[in-house]
């Protein structure tokens, strides 16, 4: 995983994103569903409802990468 702070999200991209802040690191790993210029909309993949989040409100995440992955 890469560690970003500002890469263009597009749907289908998957990232772990901090669940809170001053939590030990708490992190979850979501599906993008939509990603507009202000907003995306993740998918916890895990029977929840999806949520949105502005861009703002996602300050650090990590991007799956399947090429780095498979190396």
């Amino acid at each position: 995983m890469n560690n970003l702070l500002s890469h263009e999200l597009t749907a289908g991209d998957v990232i772990e994103v901090k669940t809170a802040d001053n939590v030990d690191e708490d992190t979850m790993t979501v599906l993008v569903l939509l990603a507009t210029d202000e907003f995306v909309v993740l998918d916890p993949c895990n029977d929840s409802t999806p949520f949105v989040l502005k861009n703002s409100e996602l300050i650090e995440f990590r991007l799956f990468d399947a090429a780095l992955a498979s190396a």
